[in-house]
């Protein structure tokens, strides 16, 4: 792992750059998106099943994944994997509950109410990737909280495979699918934003997905809803010589075998801590069946800061804004205050980041490439509208009308003065 040291500022400038040129690193593959979008657009399932044969090579009669497959999928299905499913399913839900919003109400003068409704979002689509990085607990993740928002449906879509993982199918039937279809990819995602004759249009797409599906998302932005623009994962690791290098080792590469841009950043304040950690990844990655991959990620895009004070180490790990961000250090939850930009935070030398993977009920679909400093977790939020109103009564508006037409006509907008005008006696 490359190691950063100087001041904060010049380690600071370093992270910039270097997240700067990550982003350019995303393979500009807009116009090749475009023509799929388009040609969805226009020939629909025709071009879906074009695509099928072309990327997935499975020729489809059918893209509906119908109840048989579903209820083949729990009898295949490890009762093992079954059992976990069902309590991280109530984990999450406990979570996501808390999430919920109320609307508002209020009467500030005579003749005035003002408030908000808080309405579901009718139909969402979710992606869900196939093949190697099918996740289940993705499924979880992304449906749970539209269906405690009161999401009144959801369409659930994933690439064809000959033999369905029967995780993701039962995921989606524990956590209230309406309908499942197989296709995937920017087809996929152009399928749920116009319509096909057989998949239907929905009004915000939700999921992680490959740099096709992030491209195809943000190119159909504005048409529905999407959720955020998905980069490869990410950790922070903040950790002083209380830390254990195993369990620091363990956790940094526990995102790095996700993809070879995943990024892995430890900064820290003592040197005998970072040469134990460095040596630990290494001998962890011998055994390691995605060695290559976390391999590849570690040594282009791993980084160990060595910050000289803790206030230093939580000052550059907040210009970093990580996707996960650990705490290892004692008393790690009095740290809190000094956090200001992550996805998702791990307290102490126990919680590793898989915990908030799979189990803790806090979602795992986080805002990556430092967006931490703007957005947010995925949760019941996501999943539903704020919908104002007002109502004046005549007194009101009159009271209020001076105030009104003043704004409008420094503004140079005579027609709202007007129709506020017009209601005086």
């Amino acid at each position: 792992m490359k190691r950063l040291t100087g001041t904060t500022e010049e380690i600071s400038k370093i992270l910039y750059q270097e997240q700067l040129e990550l982003s350019k690193e995303n393979l500009d593959v807009d116009d090749a998106v475009r023509q799929i979008l388009e040609d969805v657009k226009e020939n629909g399932d025709k071009a879906l099943k074009a695509y099928s044969e072309k990327f997935d090579k499975i020729t489809l009669d059918n893209f509906e994944v119908g109840k048989e497959l579903v209820d083949q999928a729990f009898e295949e299905i490890d009762a093992e994997v079954l059992e976990a499913l069902k309590n991280a399913k109530a984990n999450i839900e406990s979570y996501h509950k808390q999430q919920l919003e109320k609307g508002f109400e209020d009467q500030p003068t005579e003749g005035v109410v003002r408030g908000q409704l808080i309405r579901p979002i009718e139909r969402v689509g979710v992606y869900v990737p196939g093949g190697t990085a099918a996740y289940p607990s993705s499924v979880l993740m992304n449906v749970i909280p539209a269906k405690i928002a009161g999401v009144k449906e959801i369409i659930m879509i994933t690439p064809p495979q000959a033999h369905f993982e029967p995780a993701i199918l039962v995921a989606a039937s524990l956590a209230g699918v309406d309908k499942i279809y197989q296709i995937g990819g920017a087809q996929g995602v152009a399928a749920l934003a116009y319509g096909t004759e057989t998949i239907p249009r929905v009004d915000k797409i939700t999921g992680p997905g490959n740099i096709f599906v992030a491209t195809a998302k943000k190119l159909v932005y504005g048409i529905v809803g999407i959720d955020m623009i998905a980069g490869p994962s990410e950790i922070g690791v903040i950790a002083d010589d209380t830390a254990n290098p195993k369990y620091v080792a363990a956790d940094l590469l526990s995102q790095a075998e996700h993809d070879v841009r995943a990024r892995a950043i430890l900064v820290t304040n003592s040197a005998a801590l970072a040469d134990a950690v460095e040596k630990e990844i290494e001998e962890q990655l011998k055994t390691l069946p995605r060695e290559e991959i976390a391999r590849a990620s570690v040594e282009n895009n791993g980084r160990i800061i060595i910050a000289d004070s803790v206030e230093a180490m939580f000052e550059l790990m907040n210009q970093v804004a990580p996707e996960h961000l650990e705490i290892a250090m004692d008393n790690a939850y009095d740290y809190l205050d000094a956090i200001e930009n992550a996805g998702s935070v791990f307290l102490g030398h126990f919680t590793s980041e898989p915990i908030g993977d799979y189990y803790a009920g806090a979602n795992h679909i986080l805002p990556t490439t430092s967006t931490s400093r703007f957005s947010s977790a995925l949760g019941v939020h996501d999943f539903v509208k704020r919908i104002q109103y007002m109502q004046y009564s005549k007194i009101a508006v009159n009271a209020a009308s001076h105030d009104i037409t003043t704004l409008a006509y420094a503004e140079g907008l005579q027609a709202h003065a007007r129709a506020i005008e017009v209601r005086h006696d």
